[in-house]
């Protein structure tokens, strides 16, 4: 879960809880302020109930309380917080359901007195509490909305990072604040151009010497067609042979490491026979294919062609016995070989330059430049060893 996530999900609760503290702290308020208010008016309606005969009096009462006399209650939007009857008459205190307004109806005999009344100080008190309330939810969405704005370069660093790890090497962040988002992702930048550099430095490297060197292997091969024939010719020519497949190889891994994909969709049958197409085979009959389903796949049809090529090309180098099987079924394209198990760990061979033994042909390129090919595309290779026979898989799903 993100920090933004886990911020908004405790900003939520605050506010909830927030809310909620004000409408209990307002109810309590509300009931402790109509107490007082009934005490009040009950001592009111008692004073004028006792001078009911004294009109002089009640009129002192009413400029006393600030009272208003009304000839009849119309508003029907009032709601008894007070009843009380008495032998020939009753005292009703009523309130208004939407406003700090009071009703007192003191009947006695023949005399009837409504009363209406606005009490100031509960208005005011009931006034300043959602004040206080409102402007604590206030403060709690400013400050939510700021630790958002603090949080909005972090998330915008993380992007580019995420760019800078899928091989987008030029990737920089533009953040100029002078606090600590801004110092990290100064930093980042600094470390992504001077990797950058590393990077392309060794790439141009790691080319030149590769074109550099298919010049004087060419030459090499073309002096040694003018010798006589001995065994030193067809040592030599070997020699160059692996010289130039060694140069090959090179750069093909150095492309994978610079080059974007070019995705297409294509069958796997079309993917196998790609594959076969580059191997120039000069017996057909040591490969063996069953598409059992030939299933479609996403991917860049040159750089899968030279994975599955060379899982083919070591089938047939190590093979004891032939011919070789090629599957294709659920999403996977099986390459199956009868021959001794590997002795280490799958894992050893993925890594450039490593092999079975010494006295094998290649250079130990072949599965690595096939594990970053998959790689690249987020496919996997799986290898299993049943019945004497090693089987590779290229793992589309």
């Amino acid at each position: 879960m993100s920090i933004r996530r886990k911020v908004s999900i405790l900003f939520v609760i605050s506010l909830i809880l927030m809310i909620t503290i004000g409408l209990w702290i307002d109810k309590i308020n509300s009931q402790r302020i109509e107490n007082l208010v009934k005490d009040k008016y009950l001592k009111i309606s008692n004073e004028i109930f006792l001078s009911i005969d004294d009109k002089e009096n009640i009129e002192q009462i009413l400029k006393k309380y600030r009272l208003q006399k009304l000839d009849k209650l119309q508003d029907k939007n009032f709601k008894p917080i007070y009843q009380k009857k008495h032998t020939f008459g009753f005292i009703l205190i009523l309130q208004s359901s939407f406003r700090d307004e009071f009703i007192i109806h003191i009947k006695y005999l023949d005399d009837e007195y409504i009363l209406k009344s606005e009490d100031e100080r509960s208005l005011n008190e009931k006034l300043t509490l959602n004040i206080l309330v409102f402007l604590d939810i206030f403060v709690l969405v400013v400050i939510f909305l700021y630790i958002l704005k603090l949080l909005s370069p972090l998330k915008k660093i993380t992007k580019e990072i995420d760019d800078f790890s899928k091989g987008n090497l030029s990737t920089r962040v533009d953040i100029t604040s002078k606090d600590e988002m801004g110092t990290l992702a100064n930093t980042f930048n600094t470390m992504a151009k001077n990797l950058e550099e590393l990077i392309k430095t060794r790439e141009d490297l790691l080319r030149d010497i590769g074109h550099e060197l298919r010049t004087p292997i060419a030459k090499g091969r073309f002096v040694i067609e003018k010798f006589e024939e001995s065994n030193n010719k067809e040592l030599l020519k070997k020699i160059f042979l692996d010289l130039e497949s060694l140069t090959n190889e090179l750069i093909e891994l150095e492309r994978l490491n610079s080059s974007k994909l070019q995705l297409s969709n294509f069958t796997c049958e079309t993917l196998i026979l790609e594959a076969l197409n580059k191997l120039y085979l000069k017996e057909e009959s040591n490969i063996e294919i069953d598409i059992i389903d030939n299933f479609k796949i996403e991917a860049d049809l040159e750089y899968l062609t030279i994975a599955l090529k060379n899982l083919i090309d070591n089938a047939l180098k190590y093979a004891s016995k032939y011919p070789i099987k090629i599957e294709s079924y659920k999403n996977k394209i099986v390459v199956k070989n009868m021959g001794k198990k590997l002795s280490k760990e799958i894992s050893y061979y993925l890594k450039p330059f490593t092999q079975e033994s010494s006295n094998r042909d290649g250079f130990g390129l072949g599965l690595s430049i096939v594990t970053k090919i998959l790689k690249k595309h987020n496919f996997v290779l799986e290898y299993s060893y049943k019945d004497g026979t090693n089987i590779f898989a290229i793992c589309t799903k």
